[in-house]
């Protein structure tokens, strides 16, 4: 990437800076003492918590002394995925970029602009010596991409503003005022294997090029579950005939929906071939069902191996359950301005084969902490009822929105006179850390707002060039128009 070729040349200077440093989620070091050197080496006060935030303090530019202090943040780590075919070492590679029109992508990985293009908006500012604004905390979290650790070991205190800007959205032109509560559910089940009956013959299955994406912003979207259309086969095939599992792997992160898949199994030879016509006849019904959102779906069966195999009662468990559990939209909310937002949703994220167990994560959100308890209680039923132990941790709660904040009437207002049109304003079924930051900061003025990005959490993350400019000026004018203290 020709950073001097794309607007604005600052922000995505300090992007490409971000992009030769790994940084994934709990392995963020490298990023935070980069920015540790990056605010220390401008004479700014930094401090890293022991958490491992990094927070950078800007003083106010003359003639804004008095201004409210606003705070911009962002999350250093980021999503760290690949096509299966190349060869990529997120703890050590460089991320490689490319224009592509009017967007910039990455070559067979995730691009990072969840949220590097955010960080690399803060130290924009924080580098910059010809802008308007008061008193400026740029907060950096860590890990916000797996359990949200960074924003939920922040002890209170260390930010000190009231006014907050979220850049970890990805949709400009629409303003987020309230977010969903999260949980993740782990089931694993234990096993010792054995061997395959004789006259069984082993076969392979494996499904790639979905389209994949956020398990929030994304599962409203209908597209294909790579774990749940391989299980759907596998109970399809258990209804005619004995199916033995040696291993069932499939999706990488919790909050992405799983993009391709690879089972082994056996079945009694006698039945192989029927296995393979299934499989082909199968294979073409799922294509025409995703024909619209997923259109490069690649459908692989072959022979195998022989090798030790589940216990048939635990495989069958595992494949019922698998076909059982929920896997998308549960509800929609139920408010008229907000009916075309999900709720409730649940993904089906992760299914893992170690020697002795086979271990599933699914995760839940929800904008009503009820009604998340209550998806939690469905998918952990299933899979206890399956025969699995079941653990769920504390995940992150909504943030809820704040009818009469001054913050957002103000990032409206710019929005306006900038560009001429109101902007969207609305709630998010993806979790934000600021549902974390309203536990500890509970008079926290905040919003979200970002640049463009499609696909996130997948190798084909793009992030559109023009709305980067677009975000740019409109923070600036927000800086610029930022009350004073106690107005």
């Amino acid at each position: 990437m020709n950073s001097t070729e794309l607007k604005p040349a600052r922000v995505f200077g300090h992007f490409a800076k971000i992009n030769e440093i790994p940084r994934p989620s709990k392995r963020e070091e490298k990023m935070i003492d980069y920015l540790k050197e990056f605010g220390e080496s401008h004479r700014l006060e930094t401090n890293v918590d022991e958490t491992g935030n990094v927070i950078i303090r800007k003083p106010a530019t003359p003639g804004y002394e008095n201004r409210e202090t606003v705070i911009l943040q962002s999350h250093m780590d980021m999503v760290c995925d690949k096509l299966v075919d190349v060869e990529f070492d997120f703890d050590k590679d460089a991320i490689q970029t490319y224009v592509d029109g009017e967007w910039l992508t990455a070559k067979g990985t995730t691009l990072g602009a969840d949220d590097g293009i955010g960080c690399a908006i803060e130290l924009a500012i924080l580098d910059a010596d010809d802008i308007e604004h008061g008193p400026i905390e740029c907060v950096f979290t860590r890990d916000e991409e797996t359990q949200l650790t960074g924003a939920s070991g922040m002890k209170a205190g260390f930010m000190t503003g009231n006014m907050l800007i979220n850049l970890d959205s990805e949709d400009e032109g629409q303003i987020f005022v309230s977010c969903a509560g999260g949980r993740s559910t782990s089931a694993t089940f234990t096993f010792d294997r054995e061997a395959a009956p004789e006259g069984y013959f082993f076969m392979e299955i494996s499904l790639k090029g979905l389209k994949g994406g956020h398990s929030g912003d994304d599962i409203n979207k209908k597209r294909a579950n790579a774990i749940k259309i391989l299980s759907r086969f596998l109970y399809n095939t258990l209804q005619t005939t004995d199916v033995r599992l040696a291993s069932f792997n499939s999706g990488k992160l919790h909050n992405a929906i799983p993009r391709d898949g690879k089972v082994v199994f056996a079945v009694p030879a006698s039945e192989k071939e029927n296995v393979r016509a299934a499989w082909n006849i199968f294979a073409s019904w799922v294509e025409d069902e995703f024909h619209v959102t997923d259109t490069e779906m690649e459908f692989n069966m072959q022979s195998a191996d022989a090798q030790p195999v589940l216990p048939a009662d635990c495989g069958t468990r595992i494949i019922r359950a698998l076909q059982a559990v929920d896997n998308g939209v549960f509800s929609m909310c139920q408010d008229a301005a907000l009916a075309d937002m999900v709720e409730t949703s649940s993904n089906v994220a992760v299914v893992s084969t170690k020697e002795n167990s086979v271990e599933i994560l699914a995760s839940q959100r929800s904008n009503v902490m009820s009604n998340l308890d209550n998806e939690c209680n469905t998918i952990k039923a299933l899979f206890e009822l399956a025969g699995a132990e079941v653990v769920q941790n504390d995940g992150y709660p909504a943030w809820k929105m704040n009818a009469n904040s001054k913050l957002t009437k103000l990032v409206v207002d710019a929005y306006v006179k900038l560009f001429g049109k109101q902007p969207i304003v609305r709630g998010i079924h993806a979790g934000l850390e600021c549902g974390l930051f309203s536990e500890r900061y509970p008079n926290m003025d905040m919003v979200s707002f970002g640049p463009t990005l499609q696909f996130v959490h997948t190798p084909d993350e793009r992030l559109h060039i023009p709305t980067v400019q677009m975000v740019w000026d409109h923070l600036l004018e927000i800086l610029h128009n930022i009350p004073a203290k106690n107005a």
